[in-house]
């Protein structure tokens, strides 16, 4: 693709025609003042030297494509520079002395290129390609020093003044591009050299054999284990895959690549009542929803980068879509909930929304007016976030202050905090999430270890077993 791309690029450069700006530029450059006799001989060798630039280029782009090679178009672009001089039936006259700052990046661009050439020869097997280039650069290397000794001669006595003064110009111009062009092809002929060994692939993540066409289902989740392996060095399927109820779960994409290394998990995660899931889809890579009723397609194709992170609200009515701002789904009717300003959302209910800007925690209604504000917490590193629910009637704040343990109860209303416990697990259990209220009007909170559903008493941190 890229070679394709330099050949147009060549080729629309060698076909364009000769300017105003072309002619204005060669005449700054050397210092001509253009008479019309001069004129007509500076226009002529432009033209000759596109003409046979177009020709060199058309007959380097085969060679060019079938070896994927840019060299070859190096030398169709500077051939015409380096052998127009040889082909020319006179000596073209120039001004002496002025080309010896070209003449000397020549010899060093020379002499470089022939170390590199035979350290390139001698420090590795000597391929057909690369003797291609050696036999092209001794020719140029040969060519160089003839056309500009041919060049070095004097103008023709009884030409007109203004004619001696075009051809000094255009020989000046010549020997210049002499140089350049015989310099870029030694140099390229050793630093373009195809059939390097590639360099070591690192391990990638990729899946062993394409997933069944069929859907895992389930009516409970009763548990669920992330994929363990990654790398494709790992051939068993059972790793590769998450598994909801002890079996795979293949429609799930099991990782994403981010920038800057490693697979990461794909998202992936259960409601609160164990009866849905939310995951990032392996094959289409949409985020989707998944109970015992089907499945339900949340978002389009997405790139790894902009995979959001899912959870579930309002008694598990609601699925947000944490990521560059928020999405609220609503999975009764799917429609799209607006939360203006919202960076991530916390809690949807019936009376409002929870949910965080850059700097604050805010309280709203669902016509989007703020009730209530609390500035958000720096997070510290490897500690869980804090956790916000609003009680269905949106009269209390519950805050879960994932560093402490604690459990703090806001008023909406005033903004004040009427009370903060920390619940009093048996054991070595603690606080692992809040689960919101229940029918009866409690806050209901897991354990981490025993991962059991307890009934919390807010203003005393006293901790009851829930049935069902």
């Amino acid at each position: 693709m890229t070679i394709s791309v330099i050949i147009v690029v060549a080729l629309l450069a060698a076909v364009a025609p000769v300017t105003r700006e072309r002619l204005d530029r060669f005449t700054t450059l050397t210092g001509l003042s253009v008479t019309p006799a001069g004129a007509r001989q500076v226009i002529d060798h432009f033209t000759v030297l596109r003409r046979w630039r177009l020709v060199t280029l058309v007959v380097a782009v085969p060679p060019a494509l079938l070896t994927d090679d840019p060299f070859y178009l190096v030398v169709g672009w500077c051939a015409v520079s380096v052998f127009h001089g040889v082909r020319s039936p006179a000596p073209i006259p120039r001004a002496p002395g002025d080309t010896d700052v070209y003449r000397r990046a020549w010899l060093l661009g020379s002499a470089a290129a022939a170390v590199a050439g035979v350290h390139l020869l001698t420090s590795r097997d000597v391929t057909p390609v690369l003797l291609a280039h050696a036999v092209i650069v001794v020719i140029v290397m040969a060519a160089v020093p003839l056309v500009a000794r041919r060049r070095s001669a004097g103008p023709a006595s009884g030409e007109p003044d203004d004619a001696v003064r075009a051809g000094q110009a255009v020989g000046h111009w010549s020997t210049r591009g002499l140089y350049l062009a015989g310099t870029a092809v030694v140099l390229s002929g050793v630093i373009l050299t195809p059939g390097r060994p590639p360099l070591p692939e690192l391990p990638e993540y990729s899946p062993a054999k394409p997933p069944p066409k069929w859907t895992a289902t389930f009516t409970t989740v009763r548990g669920y284990k992330e994929p363990t392996c990654p790398w494709s060095g790992h051939l068993d399927i059972p790793c590769r895959s998450w598994r909801v109820n002890g079996e795979p779960f293949l429609q799930a994409a099991p990782y994403v690549i981010r920038p800057g290394g490693a697979p990461r998990l794909a998202p992936f995660v259960r409601s609160p009542d164990k009866k849905a899931v939310v995951y990032l889809g392996r094959d289409d890579r949409r985020m989707a929803y998944q109970d015992a009723r089907g499945v339900h397609r949340l978002t389009g194709g997405l790139a790894d980068t902009a995979v959001p992170t899912p959870a579930f609200l309002g008694q598990n009515r609601y699925v947000v879509l944490n990521g560059d701002g928020a999405q609220v789904i609503d999975t009764r009717t799917w429609a799209p909930v607006p939360v203006p300003g919202a960076r991530r959302v916390h809690d949807l209910n019936g009376s409002g929304t929870v949910f965080t800007t850059a700097s604050q925690v805010l309280v709203a209604d669902l016509r989007g007016r703020t009730r209530m504000s609390l500035p958000l917490r720096k997070k510290i590193k490897d500690s869980p976030e804090d956790a916000y629910h609003l009680r269905p009637d949106g009269r209390r704040l519950v805050v879960i202050r994932g560093r402490e343990g604690r459990v703090e109860t806001f008023d909406v209303t005033t903004g004040r905090l009427l009370r903060g416990v920390v619940p009093r697990f048996r054991g070595d259990d603690f606080i692992d999430a809040g689960l919101g209220w229940s029918e009866q009007g409690s806050f209901l909170v897991r354990g981490a270890v025993s991962e059991r559903v307890y009934h919390l008493d807010l203003s005393t941190g006293k901790l009851w077993r829930h049935d069902g």
